[in-house]
């Protein structure tokens, strides 16, 4: 279950509203959960969206909800480069200040507690967007939030002055200037170029909610007034404490706020191994787990009782990295070696077996196999062929000797990074160590403890290959290009080609959904060639609830509304 958000930032996440609505997943729900997703052929079908939906009138009054997340965090600022993953994300969002909610087909939709209106107009020529506030909405220390904010995130997140240290500049590093409007409460925002997908911006689908400019001002306040703890927030909940000994974060609802009061009192955050999660659900600890591709733990779920299971189908992936800044994986044809000396088939077979779910190969990296657009770009990568993973690795100057391939009296041994505690990747390591071997590749694996396998390992590229997952949003231009450009971002391949970056970059113009397409799909091509990821399948959204929890669960392309969760009367 260890995974990394995609982070728009910046985005890994964005979009014009027509343009997100063609290329996110095809629905036919109703918003119950009960609809499946429109699909070729051969893709699988899967709800959209299962959350009990309840009017909050249904709702009863109070009440803790407790979660678990993987890690508990040292960064706790979401545009950190270092707060960029799953566990920081899902503690952030109740706190912080996003300006638009997706909804099951993608749809965005502005977020009255903080926007009151936000329109792209062209003006001499170039694209300007117009955000105007909601005068009501104010940080926890008192400031109102106001176009000075907007401000300072562009400054800290445009990619110009590295010492931010971001985790990503998508769309902002489009921006020219950001300028006050007809009052304080109004920004305006210039582009030196048209950015389809601008929606993306300050956005919860896209996991960039807006700072305050009081802590992110200057690079030394971006990279430290959120290391070990929360200062500032803005949102239906605020912190009331952070138990690093007991490693659990505790938020309860703000009597500040200005929106729908929270229907919970608390929301409670326990840092656990993933493995230990379904029988912390099954004892009553949690409300609410997410289970992903975990057979043992799908199976407890199933036989607590009292509990539900709830799936949809989202835009999210397990992948196999490659670090191209190590030695051995330097060269791109050892890394596309890799990748055909890999059985996929078998790896997910594995992984998915016991879950319900299709167990079908992904072969793309921008988008997933029910989504609009999606083709197979992988010009024979993705084809499990250790003879041509041979012929690959000898024209590369590993040659055999004895069962190991040497170059320059160096064996090519590779360290797989895995978290503890995540059984699929402990599966997933012995099966590739097999593999591998069979071609003369030697895996060394290294587990990881779970509060250090980002941020000692992946996020310092110490490893060779790593498991974990990436955690899509309804935009898929944007929405991945922190991961995958040369640059800057959440990139931990140390891949990428003025090829990609142009193709990334075309999509997130392009005003057409059809021109879109083409370029994800070209980005995609030029992502096999460089060989830096190596999908595996589209990750089961795999919830365990309790049958009583509403508004929440396996959200597809939507987000959460944290002030109308609760457990129906």
């Amino acid at each position: 279950m260890r995974r990394r958000l995609q982070h728009h930032g910046t985005a890994l996440l964005a979009g014009l509203t027509a343009l997100t609505l063609s290329l996110a997943l095809c629905s036919c729900t109703s918003g119950q959960g009960s609809g499946a997703l429109a699909s070729a052929p051969a893709s699988p079908k899967l709800t959209s969206i299962d959350i009990n939906p309840h009017d909050r009138a249904e709702l009863r009054q109070g009440g803790t909800l407790n979660l678990a997340i993987a890690q508990f965090s040292r960064q706790w600022s979401p545009i950190h480069t270092d707060g960029g993953e799953s566990s920081t994300i899902a503690v952030s969002k109740p706190l912080l200040p996003t300006f638009f909610r997706s909804d099951a087909a993608g749809t965005q939709t502005p977020n009255p507690a903080y926007l009151q209106e936000a329109h792209a107009e062209v003006r001499d020529g170039r694209q300007v967007v117009t955000w105007t506030l909601n005068p009501k909405a104010r940080w926890s220390d008192g400031t109102p939030i106001t176009w000075r904010d907007i401000e300072a995130n562009w400054r800290a997140l445009n990619g110009k002055d590295p010492a931010y240290r971001s985790s990503s500049s998508t769309g902002f590093e489009l921006v020219s200037g950001v300028e006050r409007g007809k009052d304080d409460f109004q920004a305006v925002m210039t582009f030196d170029r048209p950015f389809s997908e601008w929606q993306s911006m300050f956005n919860s689908a896209g996991n960039a909610p807006l700072l305050p400019a009081s802590r992110i001002s200057t690079p030394d306040l971006f990279n430290t007034a959120y290391l070990d703890t929360i200062p500032v927030t803005a949102g239906p909940f605020k912190v009331e404490q952070l138990d690093r000994a007991g490693q659990s974060v505790t938020l309860v609802a703000d009597p500040s706020w200005w929106g729908d009061k929270p229907v919970l009192d608390r929301i409670v955050f326990h840092a656990m191994l993933p493995d230990a999660m379904p029988a912390a659900f099954a004892e009553g600890r949690l409300d609410l787990v997410n289970n992903g591709p975990d057979v043992a733990g799908y199976q407890v779920i199933k036989n607590t009782r009292g509990a539900v299971v709830r799936r949809a189908g989202g835009p999210d992936f397990r992948q196999f990295t490659l670090n191209a800044r190590t030695p051995a994986l330097g060269d791109a044809t050892v890394r596309q070696a890799v990748f055909q000396a890999i059985n996929r088939d078998v790896v997910i077979r594995a992984d998915l077996s016991g879950l319900d779910w299709p167990a079908v190969p992904l072969n793309n990296h921008l988008l997933v196999t029910n989504q609009n657009g999606y083709r197979d770009n992988s010009l024979g990568l993705a084809r499990y062929d250790p003879a041509e993973a041979a012929r690959k690795l000898d024209s590369a100057g590993w040659k055999l000797d004895g069962d190991v391939r040497k170059k320059d009296g160096r064996e090519l041994n590779l360290r797989m990074v895995i978290p503890a505690g995540v059984t699929p990747a402990q599966t997933e390591a012995a099966s590739t160590t097999r593999m591998l071997k069979d071609v003369g590749i030697k895996v060394t694996t290294v587990t990881a403890p779970a509060n250090e396998f980002f941020d000692k390992y992946v996020n310092r590229h110490d490893f060779d290959i790593a498991a974990y997952s990436l955690l899509g949003t309804p935009f898929p231009a944007s929405g991945n290009r922190a991961n995958f450009v040369q640059s800057g971002g959440t990139n931990q391949t140390g891949t990428g080609s003025p090829a990609v970056d142009a193709a990334l970059d075309r999509a997130a113009s392009a005003t057409e959904a059809a021109a879109a397409s083409e370029a994800i799909n070209q980005a995609d091509g030029e992502l096999w060639k460089v060989a830096g990821v190596l999908p595996l399948y589209q990750r089961p959204q795999l919830y365990g609830a309790r049958a009583d929890l509403a508004n929440i669960g396996a959200q597809g392309l939507s987000d959460i509304v944290w002030e109308n969760v609760g457990f129906v009367k």
